[in-house]
């Protein structure tokens, strides 16, 4: 996680078109020093727990699959968590490694009850099927041994998701310089902790290593909370929803930027309240943010990695 943070101070830092406020930054850590609103983690109701190996299963599954809802305007991270879950108390093996490596496109569309094409539809498949081949060929076909394999480190769990799934290995070059986010990574190890409360397979006692999940929404709240500053380049890219492509230098910079603010952010509550406060924390509070307010303008890419 030492490679996110630094590598994304080193894009801030020489970023073109995406400045961090600091004034901004202060603003925010004042009004919320005392009081970090709390967002409890399934606050919608959406995804599968029975406290057990399974939920492990359906929860990296998800996250296998949890990026690029908005080139269809009506699906969100909702309808996935939820589908899978419904697929899944239907029908207990639907994750099953060798299961995993065998699904279809259109099979995957019955599952989540989509009536067309999902966005990315090949992606998605080829990544299921990386996740079973993965499973079964390293950890009996369970995630729960992948899980099991880390020794209660998110660190170490990023570290082994990004060794054997390829589709995880969210990084990329800047300005001659690699820059590393691991969002579905890192995530997957906040939905572990969340999902199970801190116990059993979501205890992990560097948690506060992790740090947010770079994707679409987070810049976007940031921006409006006066944090993140655009330039009038790509403030009229993303207001007049113009397609910004990966790996290009804003699409980095939104992304990296977006990790060191909230890192400096964190840093400064810490500060002012005398209390460990984890980027995790501030993470879900800002996505829930964003995905409460309709009219949020955030840029758009065709990434698997957010």
């Amino acid at each position: 996680m030492e490679e996110v943070r630094s590598s994304s101070a080193w894009v801030a830092n020489h970023s073109s078109h995406v400045t961090v406020d600091c004034s901004g930054i202060e603003e925010v850590a004042e009004a919320i020093k005392d009081s970090i609103p709390k967002v409890e983690w399934d606050f919608e109701g959406i995804h599968y727990f029975d406290n057990g190996p399974l939920t492990v299963q359906y929860l990296f599954v998800l996250d296998a699959l949890n990026f690029c809802f908005w080139p269809d305007k009506d699906m969100s991270y909702e309808h996935l968590a939820s589908g899978l879950k419904e697929a899944l108390q239907n029908d207990k093996s639907a994750f099953d490694a060798d299961r995993l490596q065998k699904y279809t496109g259109p099979e995957l569309r019955k599952m989540l009850k989509w009536p067309r094409p999902l966005p990315l539809e090949d992606e998605r498949v080829r990544l299921m099927h990386e996740v079973g081949l993965e499973l079964e060929r390293s950890f009996e076909g369970k995630a729960s041994k992948l899980v099991e394999s880390c020794g209660k480190s998110a660190v170490e769990l990023v570290a082994l998701i990004t060794r054997h799934f390829p589709g995880f290995r969210d990084h990329t070059v800047y300005k001659g310089h690699q820059v590393f986010l691991y969002k579905r990574a890192q995530i997957f190890a906040a939905d572990l902790r969340g999902s199970f409360k801190g116990q059993g397979y979501g205890e992990f006692t560097d948690i506060g290593a992790i740090t947010i999940f770079a994707d679409y929404i987070v810049p976007a709240v940031l921006q409006q909370l006066g944090v993140l500053r655009y330039s009038s380049s790509l403030t009229s890219s993303v207001e007049n929803q113009s397609e910004i492509g990966p790996g290009t230098e804003e699409e980095i910079e939104l992304r990296a930027c977006s990790v060191y603010a909230v890192e400096k952010m964190r840093e400064l509550i810490s500060k002012k309240s005398g209390k460990q406060v984890l980027s995790v924390e501030l993470d879900l509070w800002l996505w829930s943010v964003g995905t409460q307010c309709p009219s949020l303008q955030h840029h758009r890419t065709l990434s698997i990695y957010y």
